[in-house]
């Protein structure tokens, strides 16, 4: 429709215009025949009263209008124990009929898309009938509100979730809210299998040389109550211990603990297997593993701060949760730190303080070359800071602030930040920060960023820096201790995200100083049997300068002697080497290069661990299927009553969305007119000329 933002009178005034010019070029008397002069007469009129017209800003509108039929998603659970544990008739009765809900919903106007554990390309695509079942791990939750989220703002009818129930990723989605119908079917067996199983190991993954540390076993069991089990403790090849464990009627799991003393350091693999029995439905589920790492002694920690501060507290409780740290508190003038205390490394918070508060335990600090970690804060003395040699350098803007949470830096290779901490990291509240310039010196990285509200921005948070004999960490933020409370409320008082940062801080500080030239080193302190296994690299030269594009060879050795070469050079961006995802074990890998024309080379280990998680559990939680459809106005169907479903889902009647987009274009910006235009004028110029008209 073509229109002005003015009255339509306006159009006669163009028209007369139009006409008035015309009126005025061709009422004289011309060389050509009147025919001749009434057509130029009337293409000057069209064109005046068309120039005159654009001057009204004339625009264009169109309505276009679409229409959205309504989408059924087919999330289908293809993880391991569906697999396992569901009898293969009803199997293939499901996933067939499946097959034939889609073709007939696709019959009655319905776009139907597949979903999974593990997304395909193409999930329009994917056919019920041709899926595989290998997931490692069962999240629900997570495919649901993946669903909810990639069909926000679309016709999304419902989704049929095939599922056992069975959860062991993430939470249980009975807590989340779902804004569509769940027409829930049923696979599995709620008739518990006949099985021993080995449900847990808790062991600590570190323990210290010649002293006893436990590996505690959880044995799950049905069908054989008021039996016993043969448990064994094996490394290697060699049987540890072994011991006949009691199961007791009107029970489903019983402890058993053994004592190892730990032999000298190093990684160590310790299995721990049930001896299958008869008639056990599977064996899978009979063995777990524990890869303890055997370390000489504890780590001494000095926690020193400026004045009593809840960051205090906060760092200290997530020291004291690990085993394998000894701790020192001191306080200028509540609890000064004796001359001859001894740590590994320091803790400095808000030292050096303003008015030299603190300075004596600077001074034993600097002595002894001592890693330190220093968190900034209000009492902080940044002029003094500025000259510790950190790698970081901070000119505040007066009293400014910003207000900041964590975000992993991708680039920082030292420690791997898992999905699930980067997303508590995330739910974090802001904590202040200085505003001012923020830079790093040579050799200083970032581990964590400032995001400020949603922003994300590259001004460091977390640094990691110093000289290679020395070094030295800093955090710009006196508020941390809000994450540790914050965590803890919101995840059952596990703040695991928050410890695990500060303990990995200070593992790093205290690694032996880096004289090598060539270091590789994992990622992780142990990888899953499902992660991609990452190596980080770091090169330097004969000064220790850092060197990036360095070609690296590695030779990684499984535990049965078979090797594997990669190739690979140390990017800029610190991205690892990706090795994929490996079977459970202990590996070792020996890496070589050549710096500055010498040879240099590099060795070390790395601990792949088998979770068997879908094997755990064989009886099928419908109850949890139940509960989802019931909430969401729907209910519980088994694959013999898909025929059912597919009536139940018509009868339903769901309406195609149609919506109606409208698009307001200006005319003069058409390229078009502006030649139709000239031509007009051309065609009129060279008539006349033709006709003889001066």
């Amino acid at each position: 429709m073509l229109t002005t933002q003015y009255s339509s009178w306006f159009v006669l005034l163009c028209l007369l215009v139009g006409a008035g010019y015309a009126a005025l070029q061709y009422s004289a008397k011309a060389p050509w025949s009147k025919r001749l002069n009434y057509a130029l007469a009337a293409l000057r009129f069209a064109v005046v009263s068309f120039l005159c017209y654009l001057l009204l800003a004339p625009f264009i509108k169109t309505t276009t209008t679409r229409t959205e039929q309504p989408t059924l998603v087919l999330a289908v659970d293809n993880s391991q124990s569906v697999a396992l544990f569901t009898p293969k008739a009803v199997l293939g009765q499901a996933t067939t009929g499946l097959a034939r809900l889609a073709e007939t919903l696709r019959g009655k106007g319905f776009t139907v898309e597949t979903r999974t554990l593990t997304p395909a390309p193409t999930p329009a695509a994917a056919r019920p009938d041709s899926l595989r079942f290998g997931a490692t791990t069962t999240d629900l939750d997570q495919l649901l509100s993946g669903t909810r989220e990639a069909y926000d703002g679309r016709n999304l009818a419902g989704v049929v979730l095939l599922s056992d129930g069975l959860v062991n990723q993430g939470r249980s989605p009975a807590y989340s809210d779902f804004n569509f119908p769940i027409y829930s079917v049923a696979v599995g067996d709620t008739v518990p299998k006949r099985d021993l199983r080995l449900t847990g190991l808790t062991y600590n993954r570190v323990a210290f040389s010649g002293n006893k540390f436990p590996i505690e076993a959880e044995i799950g069991f049905e069908g054989y109550a008021g039996g016993a089990a043969t448990v064994e403790l094996r490394e290697g090849s060699r049987v540890l211990d072994s011991r006949r464990v009691v199961l007791p009627a009107g029970r489903r799991r019983v402890r058993t603990t053994f004592q190892i003393t730990a032999p000298a350091p190093g990684k160590r693999r310790y299995a721990v297997r049930i001896t299958p029995q008869a008639g056990e439905f599977t064996e899978l589920n009979n063995a777990r593993t524990a890869f303890v790492e055997i370390v000489k002694g504890k780590l001494r920690v000095l926690l020193a701060g400026a004045a009593p501060h809840p960051d205090l507290k906060a760092l200290r409780a997530a020291i004291l949760a690990n085993d394998n740290f000894d701790l020192t508190l001191a306080l200028p003038g509540v609890t000064p730190l004796k001359a001859n205390a001894d740590f590994d490394v320091a803790i400095l918070h808000q030292l050096p303080a303003q008015g030299g508060l603190g300075n004596e335990i600077l001074a034993q600090v600097k002595a002894r070359r001592t890693p330190a970690f220093y968190i900034i804060g209000a009492q902080s003395d940044l002029g003094t800071y500025n000259q510790l040699g950190t790698g970081l350098t901070i000119q505040p803007r007066g009293a400014q602030t910003d207000e900041v949470t964590p975000l992993p830096n991708p680039g920082f290779a030292r420690f791997a930040t898992d999905e699930e901490s980067t997303r508590r990291f995330a739910q974090y509240p802001p904590a202040s920060v200085p505003f001012g310039d923020l830079r790093l010196g040579a050799g200083a990285e970032a581990a964590l960023w400032q995001q400020v509200g949603r922003v994300p921005t590259q001004k460091p948070l977390l640094v990691f820096g110093g000289s290679t004999d020395r070094r030295q960490a800093t955090l710009l933020t006196d508020g941390s201790w809000q994450w540790r409370l914050q965590e803890a409320v919101e995840h059952d008082d596990k703040p695991e995200a928050y410890d695990r940062l500060i303990i990995r801080t200070l593992q790093l500080l205290t690694q032996n100083a880096n004289k090598k030239r060539l270091d590789v080193y994992p990622t992780q302190d142990a990888f899953g049997t499902q992660d991609d296994v990452t190596l980080g690299a770091e090169t330097y030269n004969a000064v220790f300068e850092r060197l990036y594009n360095q070609k690296i060879d590695l030779t990684l050795t499984d535990e049965k002697k078979q090797s594997r070469r990669f190739n690979f050079a140390n990017a800029e961006d610190g991205s690892p080497l990706h090795l994929g995802p490996l079977p459970a074990g202990l590996y070792r890998y020996q890496a070589r290069a050549t710096l500055g024309g010498q040879p240099q080379q590099d060795a070390g280990q790395l601990l792949v661990q088998s979770q068997p998680l879908e094997a755990l559990e064989s009886k099928a939680d419908h109850n949890l299927l139940a509960q989802l459809s019931r909430r969401s106005g729907s209910r519980l169907y088994y694959p013999a009553q898909l025929d059912q479903l597919a009536q139940d889902i018509i009868k339903s009647n769901y309406k195609p969305v149609i919506s109606s987009e409208e698009d307001l274009k200006d005319l003069i910006n058409l390229k078009w007119i502006f030649f139709v235009i000239l031509a007009f004028l051309t065609v009129e110029w060279a008539v006349r000329k033709y006709s003889g008209s001066v």
